[in-house]
């Protein structure tokens, strides 16, 4: 028994000696190894964070100025609508008044048609009447007549 505690000590300190050192320097080669690996980890963990946060702000960035685009463009878009209304509008006024000059243009060249019309009639019935041709003074008397009882009869329709 005692050889073999001698023993056991004598290989406790062969194994000390030489064994023991190359096997804790390679755990704490390999602990080191480890917390490098945690720690490169983390640094790419905040690093993958940060450039996250750089996309997200530089994705609510695009969103914003994309929204502010379209803003503009819809109001670009109803600028442009009510200037072709108001054109539209104003075109559609100026037709009104030429429609209604022109309308006005031709009643008064009827209105002076029928004048003429009433005017060559009433010669002819007043010497249908009378018999006998009037002279240029009798004619414009007639006509005068005949125009004014006319216009008489066509302001009361």
């Amino acid at each position: 028994m005692f050889w073999e505690i001698v023993s056991f000590a004598v290989l406790l300190w062969v194994l000390a000696k030489y064994a023991f050192p190359p096997i804790l320097e390679t755990l704490d080669a390999r602990e080191r190894k480890i917390r490098e690996s945690l720690e490169q980890a983390d640094r790419h963990r905040a690093e993958a964070e940060r450039k996250m946060q750089e996309y997200e702000a530089k994705l609510a960035a695009a969103t914003k100025e994309a929204e502010a685009l379209f803003a503009a463009a819809r109001e670009r878009a109803q600028r442009a609508q009510e200037e072709n209304e108001q054109r539209l509008q104003a075109d559609a006024e100026r037709i009104k008044g030429d429609a209604q000059r022109e309308i006005d243009a031709e009643r008064r060249k009827a209105i002076q048609d029928i004048r003429n019309q009433t005017t060559e009639l009433a010669l002819l019935v007043a010497e249908k009447v009378v018999g006998r041709s009037l002279n240029d003074a009798d004619h414009r008397r007639l006509a005068d007549e005949a125009l004014a009882a006319a216009a008489k009869q066509f302001q009361k329709n």
